[in-house]
């Protein structure tokens, strides 16, 4: 993982140093609430619906066992609410059915970064010491600005790999970093990047989608997409350039957000996403980018070309770890011997074929630790579970980890000949099921449990499907299902894209719930990224079960062999799952009466 050079670990030490002032000129009355709001959201303090939330900046997802213990040390001591705002809190959930707000927690999002619910704004600056001792920070987490780089959680490691992305999305980091022109963009701005054949990245659904690329002469280069989101209006966004030299692509993204900065809405928040610029806009913003990198190459000198040094020494603080030096064994020996294991542990075998992905080293393994069981919302992980992570980071992943994009975490650096020792004490730690990509292996943001802007609850519901489908057994004869669920239109849930995708809806006070089928992330499995399509009416929170029921039955009974939930939907079309879906509505309403 990128190693902070002491300029960069200098940066964050001086911000927290800065922040901390901030905090102190606000306590003491020297900075008014409206001083104050913006300074603290640059650094990633929100105020949600009952306490503040922070969001960490994860850097392309990868984390330290060192970090990762500072992360567990935050939750232990610093994630619990004051007294009476933590029983307001219990009290008010309480009505709505929620029975659990935990404490001393942190959350893995699906933009690669971790969320605390609960820190008093008055120990925020403590934290922020804490973050920077370990070259972490809140920066630009928050704003109108360019957010954290995401990236595919297999960078460096996958064997499906034209080349590693990391590199590149560090010069994006520093570039965007405080960046003076583009600190305070028309609406927040997302950018995600992938090297692999296959998107892991989700790249079309972001404001900025870029993937590494060959042509055929074998030149290394971008595919550029602009203008994707969801939320309200959900879009894929629009192809810029099939091929750009990968030593122009911070020029040309320059010229991206300069159009955008000087074009898009500012008078309506809903619709100042550059979305909304391009898609109103069409061949007319395409044109203004060109025109606008044309200025930048011939008018003012190309400044942010990437030269081939630059590179390299960036690329340098990405060699892989230094590995435990081990006896040599054959890749035929140590494949002998987990056939023999799996042989004689089902479980086992089912977690190597579920959360194990090969590795470009033959004699590694990437390993997905599952944070999606039952008791627990997808992602969310209890301080001792995060030092649990830092000793399986150590012991079998020379020391790194990453949050995935599912809300996981992927252990990038394990020796094939460990992955039984890996399973069992994954097994202990409550991280080892084996449902990576199946329907439980769900995402879902925190919803109303915990943000202001929720319009329902995500975490009941996720948990109510979750413990219907226990069932390895019918889990793996559904297949691989994308099941994603957001709280609100804002969809930080990834709703759109789910093959099934559930939004919380606001009807006359009550939560309720749209669904949708069909959505894409621009996997393998899954297609190019699309939008799925909505059922019908809402339903309410105790149909909803039910109503996945009934759209799964359905598949069961229209597939074809062998044929993926998606594919079967694609081929048959939307109306028998619609049909079965809103006759589930019937049948709830009839057992209430």
């Amino acid at each position: 993982m990128y190693q902070y050079t002491d300029f960069d670990r200098q940066f964050v030490h001086l911000r927290a140093a800065q922040f901390r002032d901030q905090l102190e000129r606000w306590q003491t009355g020297k900075l008014s609430e409206d001083e104050f709001r913006p300074l603290r959201l640059q650094n990633g303090w929100y105020v949600q619906r009952y306490a503040p939330m922070l969001r960490v900046a994860v850097p392309y997802g990868e984390l330290s066992s060192k970090q990762l213990r500072v992360l567990a040390k935050i939750a232990r001591e610093y994630d619990e609410p004051e007294a009476e705002v933590y029983k307001n809190a219990v009290a008010t959930q309480g009505k709505l059915g929620s029975h659990k707000l935990p404490t001393h927690y942190a959350h893995f999002t699906t933009r690669q970064n971790v969320q605390y619910n609960w820190i008093p704004l008055s120990k925020s600056a403590d934290v922020m010491d804490l973050l920077a001792s370990v070259d972490m920070h809140g920066i630009q987490t928050s704003g109108n600005c360019i957010r954290n780089i995401t990236s595919d959680e297999r960078a460096g490691v996958a064997v499906d790999e034209v080349a590693d992305p990391r590199p590149f999305a560090e010069i994006m980091r520093q570039w965007s970093t405080l960046h003076p022109e583009f600190a305070f963009l028309p609406r927040k701005f997302k950018i995600a990047i992938t090297g692999a054949a296959e998107d892991r990245a989700a790249t079309g659904w972001h404001d900025v989608g870029l993937r590494l690329v060959k042509n055929d002469k074998g030149e290394l280069g971008f595919r550029v997409q602009v203008g994707g989101g969801m939320g309200r209006t959900p879009i894929i966004g629009t192809v810029l350039r099939e091929f750009l030299p990968w030593n122009q692509i911070m020029n040309y993204l320059e010229a991206v957000i300069r159009v955008y900065n000087r074009y898009g809405r500012r008078d309506n928040i809903y619709k100042a996403r550059i979305k909304i610029l391009v898609k109103a806009e069409g061949q007319v913003y395409i044109d203004d980018v060109e025109a606008e990198y044309k200025q930048i190459l011939e008018h003012d000198g190309a400044p942010h070309t990437i030269s081939q040094a630059e590179l390299d020494r960036v690329s340098a603080s990405f060699v892989p770890p230094t590995l435990a030096t081990r006896v040599f064994r054959s890749a035929e020996e140590t494949d002998a011997e987990l056939r023999a294991q799996a042989a004689d542990d089902v479980m086992f075998a089912r977690w190597l074929a579920r959360n194990v992905a090969p590795h470009k080293n033959p004699a590694l393994r990437a390993v997905t630790l599952s944070f999606k069981r039952r008791l627990q919302a997808p992602g969310d992980a209890s301080a001792e579970q995060l030092e649990t992570v830092a000793t399986l980071a150590d012991r079998f992943s020379a020391g790194e980890a990453r949050v995935t994009h599912d809300q996981n975490v992927l252990l990038p650096w394990v020796h094939a000949e460990d992955l039984h020792a890996l399973w069992l004490a994954a097994r202990e730690a409550g991280f080892a099921s084996a449902n990576v990509h199946l329907l439980t292996d769900m995402i879902a943001c925190p919803g109303g449990d915990f943000c202001a802007l929720a319009n329902a609850r995500s975490i009941p519901i996720a948990e109510a499907i979750t413990e219907r489908y226990q069932d390895l057994d019918e889990l793996d004869d559904l297949g691989e299902i994308d099941l994603h669920i957001s709280g609100c239109i804002n969809s930080c849930g990834h709703h759109h894209s789910g093959h099934i995708g559930i939004l919380g809806v606001d009807k006359d006070g009550k939560e309720w719930y749209q669904v949708t089928l069909g959505g894409s992330d621009g996997s393998d499995l899954s297609g190019p990224a699309q939008a799925g399509k909505v059922v019908g009416p809402s339903f309410s929170a105790t149909e909803v079960p039910g109503v996945i029921e009934a759209v799964l039955n359905t598949y069961r009974d229209t597939r074809e062999s062998g044929e993926s939930f998606i594919d079967a939907l694609r081929r048959v079309g939307i109306e028998p799952f619609k049909t079965a879906a809103n006759a589930a509505r019937f049948k709830v309403e009839e057992a209430a009466a």
